[in-house]
């Protein structure tokens, strides 16, 4: 019995005791306390928080041990540099240029946070800060603002109420956030939907102020007064009534008939088409038609107009008439927003914003095409040669570029604050453009110098003022849009000569594709003059190294 209960101790009792590794009883050294292995997870000393009626806790250092419950107040910090390492202040700029170099930086090499809003010592109500932060989000992305700007609004707010592990993601109809407290706690994440879409400048310069003010360490804003701030900006209307819309598309259309070489009474005639597919487009839209049948039944009524016009023989210039009618619905600030996504690098959000641009062309194509038909078979002679045959009248051109861009910016819903100096932008990049074609450079590239001179007093005005860029550029490229070679290859493919028709639509593209790159060019081009934040020159700024051609 003995030698039986022997053998039964001498049998190993665990899997422990079967490993290889494992030293014969007796032998396992002392380690001191200080000296023991401990996991990276493990909890600083004197941080752990004890739960009523909890189980004992692991001992310190163990893999399984709680982290603690994450605090505002001691909170780790996102980045700790190194000994002798500048470490750069983020308050040095406006907040959008602040918020984009963080964005363009790891999560781990971001400077450390500088919490405006202190949070309590509970911790950031983080369900609710990272709700407004997706309600600004949307509003910005609905009006039109690039995905990298709403970003950076989105990682401003979060960062402002104490969030400082956060990560923004936009994409065309999507906004998501996702929170991490720390390297164990789980993260917390909430999204939105964009569903609506429409255009006010107003409000956009209102939710940038509400980010300026939340972000400011000037400016105390908790979160009940953030909410109520913007509850009044979704509550506000639009700065002018509907009336002065429509008057405003009608005085857009007839100027920019006038800058196609048109006179008084094609001015009226392309002002009249233009109201009446204004009237339509917005009797669709109370329907619930798709935006792309209210782009083609908007586009009728000039191009009727000017049918008529050749129908009746009168002798005036009617393709300005259908010219002036595509200068009003030509989508123009889609585009620039698609193309500037793709250069920043949000190819998804670039591409759905380049396919709803297409949609709206094609639109336009369709409602034009369908009248010329029509007015062809009825034996309308339209002379398309007669199309770019546009006669040089600087002063008069001049003064109807500046009415176009004029109107546009009532259009947009901008602040009457703003009107004035976009409408100056627009007739210094006319100016430009005449200048540069007057002296024999094609169009594509003084097209594209114009843009980028507009981007770039656009991007300083904003700068100066704290505020969007959108409302001193979108409307200054109008005159710049490319209305006469849309219209040459509609009516050159209605006649069936579909090599120069596609030729012009080409050339057309090409045109719109120079206002987009020229207008964020020149957007770029402005920082180069202005002081980055952490950096001594423009030449140390972060580019957005996301791909590589390797």
């Amino acid at each position: 019995m003995a030698e039986a209960e022997g053998a039964e101790d001498r049998k190993p009792r665990s899997d422990e005791a079967r490993s290889a590794f494992t030293p014969p009883p007796g032998m396992e050294p002392e380690v001191p306390e200080e000296d023991q292995p401990t996991s990276e997870f493990a909890l600083p000393a004197g941080t752990g928080t004890a739960l009523p009626d909890a189980a004992p806790a692991e001992p310190e250092g163990s893999a399984f041990a709680l982290p603690s419950t994450y605090s505002a107040q001691a909170s780790p910090p996102a980045y700790t540099p190194g000994q002798d390492f500048p470490v750069a202040r983020m308050t040095e700029s406006p907040w959008q240029d602040r918020m984009r170099t963080m964005l363009r930086m790891p999560v781990d090499v971001r400077p450390v946070p500088e919490t405006v809003h202190r949070p309590t010592e509970s911790g950031p109500a983080v369900g609710r800060v990272l709700d407004l932060t997706l309600r600004i989000g949307e509003l910005l992305l609905a009006g039109g603002e690039g995905a990298e700007d709403v970003e950076a609004a989105m990682f401003a707010v979060a960062r402002s109420y104490g969030l400082d592990r956060c990560e923004p993601t936009v994409t065309f109809t999507m906004l998501s956030i996702t929170h991490q407290p720390s390297l164990v706690g789980d993260p917390v994440s909430a999204n939105r939907t964009v569903r609506r879409r429409g255009t006010d400048y107003t409000r956009l310069a209102a939710v940038f102020r509400l980010v300026d003010d939340i972000s400011s360490p000037d400016v105390a804003i908790s979160l009940e007064e953030a909410y109520r701030r913007l509850a009044e900006i979704r509550r506000n209307r639009h700065p002018y009534p509907t009336w002065v819309l429509t008057a405003a598309a009608g005085l857009l259309a007839g100027a920019a008939s006038v800058l196609v070489g048109g006179g008084v009474f094609v001015f009226f005639c392309a002002m009249l088409g233009a109201v009446l597919g204004d009237r339509l487009a917005w009797y669709c839209a109370g329907r619930g038609l798709p935006e792309f049948y209210q782009f083609v039944i908007a586009a009728m009524p000039p191009a009727a107009i000017g049918v008529a016009l050749k129908l009746a023989e009168i002798d005036v210039r009617a393709s300005a008439v259908i010219t002036g009618g595509l200068f009003a619905l030509l989508p123009g600030r889609a585009l620039v927003a698609a193309v500037q996504d793709g250069l920043t690098g949000y190819y998804i959000t670039a591409s759905a914003r380049l396919l709803e641009v297409m949609y709206l062309f094609i639109g336009i194509i369709i409602g034009v095409l369908v009248v010329i038909y029509l007015g062809l078979q009825l034996g309308a002679a339209p002379n398309p040669d007669d199309v770019l045959k546009i006669p040089s009248r600087p002063v008069i051109q001049i003064l109807a570029s500046m009415v176009l861009v004029f109107t546009f910016a009532i259009l947009l819903q901008q602040e009457r604050s703003t009107v004035g100096i976009v409408t100056l932008n627009g007739g210094v990049a006319w100016v430009t453009f005449g200048a540069l074609t007057a002296a024999g450079l094609p169009p594509v590239p003084s097209t594209a110098v114009a843009a980028g001179l507009v981007g770039l007093f656009g991007q300083l005005f904003s700068r100066y003022r704290y505020a969007s860029a959108l409302p001193y550029v979108t409307a200054a490229i109008g005159p710049l849009l490319p209305g006469s070679a849309t219209y040459y290859g509609l009516l050159s493919i209605a006649e069936n000569k579909l090599n120069a028709g596609l030729a012009s639509l080409t050339n057309a593209a090409a045109i719109a594709l120079a206002i987009a790159i020229g207008v964020n060019l020149g957007s770029e081009t402005s920082r180069l003059f202005m002081r980055m934040p952490g950096a001594t020159s423009a030449a140390k700024r972060r580019a957005a190294k996301r791909t590589r051609g390797y």
